[in-house]
């Protein structure tokens, strides 16, 4: 990950769009596979289990620090004031599903390692952004 998540010479709508593409891309194809593979009985030897468990926590870490840097770019779109109001719309609109995709993977992370998932954590603006 950067030292600096947010310098970017992207206008704020398009930098939201492209961490929100990012963090969606990560779950899509590095958590959700681990975590289907898990689920399934029997799809990983017992003496493996234990591997697949700290390789998702490790997936799931960073994850979050990805759904970190999504929210901050959705923060900093906030503050500025849009030039394009339909890409503004359209980034937030993004960024929503991205979450709600992010909560649905959580609460699958939680029940398989035990992780709490953001809602018992108080992830950074678990809320925030309830209506957009």
């Amino acid at each position: 990950m950067n030292d600096h998540p947010l310098s970017s010479s992207h206008p704020p709508d398009i930098c939201l769009i492209l961490r929100a593409h990012g963090e969606q891309r990560w779950l899509i194809s590095e958590v959700i596979p681990t975590v289907r593979q898990l689920e399934q009985p029997d799809a990983i030897d017992e003496d493996q289990v234990g591997a697949a468990l700290a390789y998702l926590e490790v997936l799931w870490l960073d994850a979050c620090q990805r759904a970190v840097e999504t929210d901050a770019a959705r923060d900093q779109l906030d503050r500025d004031a849009p030039a394009d109001q339909v890409l503004f719309q359209k980034a937030r609109r993004y960024h929503t599903a991205v979450r709600r995709l992010r909560a649905v993977v959580a609460r699958r992370v939680a029940a398989l390692t035990g992780v709490p998932n953001e809602a018992s954590v108080g992830w950074p603006g678990m809320h925030r952004y309830a209506r957009s």
